[in-house]
């Protein structure tokens, strides 16, 4: 049997035809350009559905813009980024704007590989989403195309930016924590190095609102820290090394940097035959949707992906409306949402 041929592609001049008007007349009404009447737009509306046309995104970015708009999202598998995602997409809804998603595969190499592929085919916009990039590397990305980075403290003239208040976030933690009567609170965190990220990302600014919240509450002597990764191997990891420890020297509580994280530092809670909370009490970071499942019931700081997102979506098209306009700083400000996983310390 032969196969098939493959369909032609349903071109401007098609709708033109089948609407009896111009390619000009379709031209205006795809770009919503002045001189289109009500009349006009309907008829070519309903020959685009008819025919199934789809614009040629290529040839649209020949003529300035392909609206696509492309995100990186730096670790597919971390429950957090999907709400940040949800509210990208969420904004665009009512607009022509479709997203092109990117991994960037948790390296500083594979998000560059990522994002030049995504200037490289065109996108009218970028969102990156806590990339490890230089500065200098985020301005020349910047300057190329319009860009909002999410989930970074540091500022630029070149491009905008959304972040969570990071070490609110972590106070809000150590508060409920101390407020429950624990001392011996323990944080895992990502390990990081580099000057610049350890001023700019969320991890580091976490750890550093653990830090001051165990000294406002008088706990300077019980600062302890175990430098893993953002993952669940890394909360896995962590909690084992903690949980080595004997006698007082053991935590009777762990704050994990992300909800990812506290999902390894339960497995390895229970393990060990260890129960929460009545032995140990864990709280996350992002209240994501494995934080608020019912035999899970996490405690986690809510950083709002959803409105994070919905706000670069909005930063974002109105810098590609005025690429001049100055820099903006968003910071949005965390709740905490107590859930089973946190009580009392023991006696």
């Amino acid at each position: 049997m032969e196969p098939s041929a493959p369909r032609r592609r349903v071109t401007i001049v098609d709708v033109a035809r089948h609407a009896q008007v111009s390619t000009t007349a379709v031209s205006k009404v795809l770009r919503n350009a002045y001189g289109a009447s009500p009349q006009m737009q309907a008829k070519v509306r309903r020959a685009i559905d008819e025919l199934g046309y789809r614009p040629h995104a290529g040839a649209r970015g020949l003529r300035g813009k392909t609206y696509t708009l492309g995100v990186m999202l730096p670790d597919i598998r971390n429950p957090f980024f999907p709400e940040v995602l949800d509210g990208i997409t969420h904004t665009l809804q009512d607009t022509e704007y479709q997203v092109l998603l990117g991994p960037g595969d948790c390296g500083e190499k594979g998000e560059a590989r990522v994002t030049e592929a995504l200037i490289d085919r065109g996108m009218d916009g970028l969102i990156l989403v806590a990339p490890l990039a230089s500065r200098k590397r985020l301005d020349e990305v910047a300057s190329a195309v319009p860009t909002v980075i999410v989930g970074r403290h540091g500022s630029s003239p070149a491009y905008d930016t959304v972040a969570d208040d990071d070490v609110e976030g972590a106070s809000l933690v150590v508060g409920h924590l101390a407020a429950l009567g624990h001392r011996r609170i323990a944080h895992i965190e990502h390990l990081e190095t580099d000057p610049t990220r350890l001023a700019e990302m969320p991890n580091a600014r976490r750890a550093d609102g653990y830090r001051q919240a165990m000294r406002a509450h008088g706990l300077e002597e019980c600062i302890d820290v175990v430098s893993t990764s953002y993952t669940q191997e890394g909360g896995y990891r962590g909690a084992k090394e903690l949980l080595e420890r004997q006698g007082t020297l053991r935590p009777t509580a762990v704050f994990a940097g992300a909800d990812v994280v506290a999902m390894g530092a339960l497995e390895a809670i229970t393990e060990a035959g260890l129960s929460v909370p009545d032995d140990i009490s864990v709280a996350g970071y992002d209240n994501t949707t494995f934080a608020a499942f019912g035999p899970v019931s996490l405690t986690s700081v809510d950083q709002a992906g959803h409105e994070i997102g919905r706000t670069a979506a909005r930063l974002l098209l109105e810098r590609i409306a005025d690429r001049q306009r100055p820099s903006v700083q968003v910071k949005l400000s965390p709740t905490l949402v107590p859930r089973r996983t946190t009580a009392r310390a023991p006696e």
